[in-house]
């Protein structure tokens, strides 16, 4: 006893009678690390309340400085790896993968591809109280900045800008990363679209009430309780954790569509008749059963059919009421002709009837998804026995990443395929664009391409992943690889290899096309050539400014800022000497030396090609001076009173 106590006291701290009573009394002020929040504390213990101020609603430290990371645009430009993309598996490819900051491409993908994708899927960083997660951004706010934009106070400011900058795992940090990237996510969605979130406890909760405040309560579709095969794992205080989540919700309750799963054989062998052509069908009543509906409660659906032998049936209960059928006459009256009503002969009250049944294909049938996903199995060692099986696991995930990469265990928590597979089947369909921004190893490239190779449909996907180092000493890195985009990369093209090999007559969109955000705010002598310039004067510099970026990137960042996405078709056009670039209503004027020679040629094509009706004339404006835009406006204004009577906008950007 005595030992015990002097063991207690060589830990005590001078606090410690006065934190046990805190937390004890305030447990809602502590975080999950245990440290105090005294700002939680001074809400608790206010004795003057503003009841005006008060209502339901998530609120964190940093709130509205994440609306404002969602308001401002991006800095970066988009990067084409011209050596991957130009390969033969990669030129005609539709799928996108690009590395960087998924902020700054979901600022780049909004101007494309808002309200056009139907699924997305992202499994975030879990955070777990370690350094599995800190928050750090690269804003480089001033307080004084902050408090003018956000009409905070100086402590307010302060706070913020310490959690921003000098790394925080708290509640607050991981809610101020997540809000600005579902909100930008939900402009993605289309009408009809879903978002699925994987999530595990630690963030569960307030995740749940942000994604409410973000895509509605109302459009909250269910939490998925997935069993994650790992039960000996991630255990808590005596009770051991065996499942981690999956948030889903509708862009629009009212339009979202969910996809059914496919039969499996146990679900098919209620399909016990078959018809003349082999094919399997189960027959229900087409009188509603399971309750006495009454005639009245539905009066469209009460009708007399016309028997095979020419009577007429009404939809009359086992007990003699006037029931109902399931559906209206208009409806039946197609499904007759369609061959999906048959007609059997049933006993009722000792004499035989007849009465129609509607027919259910099994080809045909899907099954509703349920939101508990786990297999049970029997141990082969012990009948009695029940064991989670991983088929959508995560042992499963770490041994799909082992074979495809030598038995090399190169990263740590990846999604198992089947997991991604169930939810492209109920969120998605063919011709779908399904995006993920936090790809990590490229499970979602993975599960598309093998969807795509078994089913025969066309799925597209673009994926985010920030170039993130991998650990040091970890196997990754013994295997070569320095950042995880690279392995989500290489997990791609080793995985298309594998389902080439094993569907070697599906047509496939195996590769992919790569591009890199680059960011050059922080390039000091970049930024002083382009506060220098001077259209007035004419241009006499060793390296154009078009080449600091290159031709290449400056066009496909324009093309999918002006809503062109990464997969347009984009023309090149040669005005005499001069380059430029055709797509739908817009041409691209980038390089220098744009001359009288090239301003004819220009003005020959409005002319001479009836199809040709261009717009938008975009100028990256440090490359033309003075002169030259004034003689691309005023040619360009003429078109006015010709012909085609068109209004050209010229557009420079900087």
């Amino acid at each position: 006893m005595i030992k015990n106590i002097i063991d207690a006291n060589e830990n005590k701290k001078c606090n410690f009678e006065e934190i046990k009573y805190l937390k004890d009394k305030f447990p809602g002020c502590f975080d999950a690390s245990g440290s105090f929040d005294i700002e939680k504390f001074k809400e608790e213990i206010k004795d003057k309340i503003n009841i005006e101020k008060e209502g339901y609603e998530l609120k964190f430290l940093g709130k509205s400085y994440a609306k404002l990371l969602a308001s401002m645009d991006t800095t970066t430009v988009i990067e084409p790896d011209e050596k991957h993309n130009n390969k033969k598996e990669n030129k005609d490819s539709k799928n996108v993968y690009i590395t960087g900051d998924n902020l700054d491409a979901l600022h780049h993908l909004v101007k494309s591809y808002a309200g056009k994708i139907k699924c997305i899927y992202i499994d975030p960083p879990y955070n777990t109280g370690s350094d599995g997660f800190v928050y750090n951004d690269e804003f480089s706010f001033k307080e004084e900045q902050l408090v003018e934009k956000l009409n905070i106070t100086d402590d307010e400011s302060k706070r913020i800008l310490d959690m921003t900058s000098k790394g925080s795992n708290s509640h607050s940090a991981w809610l101020t990363f997540m809000y600005p990237r579902l909100l930008l996510a939900r402009d993605l969605l289309s009408e009809n679209g879903i978002i699925f979130i994987s999530i595990d406890d630690n963030e569960q909760a307030t995740l749940k009430l942000l994604a409410d405040s973000v895509f509605g309560e109302a459009n909250f579709l269910t939490c998925i309780s997935r069993a994650t095969g790992t039960p000996t794992g991630g255990g808590f205080d005596g009770l051991v954790n065996e499942l981690d989540y999956i948030l889903v919700y509708a862009k629009s309750i009212v339009d979202t569509m969910i996809y059914g799963l496919s039969m499996s054989e146990e679900d098919g062998k209620i399909y016990d008749e078959i018809d003349e052509e082999g094919h399997r069908y189960l027959t229900r009543s087409l009188r509603r059963t399971g309750g006495e509906d009454r005639r009245e409660d539905r009066p469209t659906m009460y009708y007399a059919l016309k028997a095979p032998d020419g009577t007429l049936v009404y939809p009359i209960g086992p007990t003699g009421y006037e029931s109902r059928w399931i559906c209206q006459l208009s409806t039946e009256i197609r499904l007759e002709k369609d061959g999906l009503i048959e007609w059997k002969q049933i006993e009722r009250k000792g004499e035989k009837v007849w009465h129609p049944y509607q027919k259910y294909y099994l080809e045909n049938r899907t099954k509703a998804p349920g939101n508990i996903w786990k297999d049970i199995v029997f141990a082969s060692e012990n009948e009695d026995s029940q064991l989670w099986d991983d088929v959508e696991g995560n042992k499963k995930a770490t041994r799909e990443i082992r074979e495809l990469f030598d038995n090399v265990k190169v990263f740590e928590t990846a999604k198992p395929v089947g997991l991604i597979e169930k939810i492209l089947n109920i969120g998605s369909k063919s011709g779908d664009i399904i995006v993920d921004f936090f790809s990590g190893s490229a499970t979602t490239a993975h599960a598309i391409m093998k969807t795509n190779a078994q089913s025969g449909v066309k799925r597209q996907y673009i994926l985010v992943q920030l170039p993130e180092a991998v650990k040091p000493g970890s196997e990754a890195e013994n295997a070569g690889f320095k950042t995880v985009d690279e392995i989500g990369r290489e997990r791609i093209r080793r995985a298309a290899k594998k389902i080439r090999a094993e569907n070697p007559n599906a047509i496939v969109d195996y590769g992919f096309k790569h591009y890199i955000l680059r960011d050059y705010s922080s390039n000091a002598n970049l930024l002083d050539e382009m506060e220098q310039f001077n259209p007035q004067q004419t241009m006499v510099t060793d390296k154009p400014l078009i080449d600091e970026f290159g031709e290449k990137t400056a066009l496909i960042t324009w093309l999918v800022g002006d809503g062109y996405g990464f997969s347009s078709e984009v023309k090149m056009l040669m005005l005499g000497s001069y380059k430029a670039y055709f797509c739908g209503r817009h041409i691209y004027l980038l390089g220098e030396e744009f001359d009288n020679l090239a301003m004819n040629a220009l003005i020959d094509k409005y002319h001479n090609i009836p199809e040709f009706n261009p717009t938008e004339v975009v100028v990256f404006g440090y490359s033309f001076n003075w002169t030259e835009l004034e003689m691309l406006r005023t040619n360009l204004k003429g078109l006015k009173d010709d012909n085609k009577n068109l209004s050209i906008n010229v557009e420079v950007r900087y």
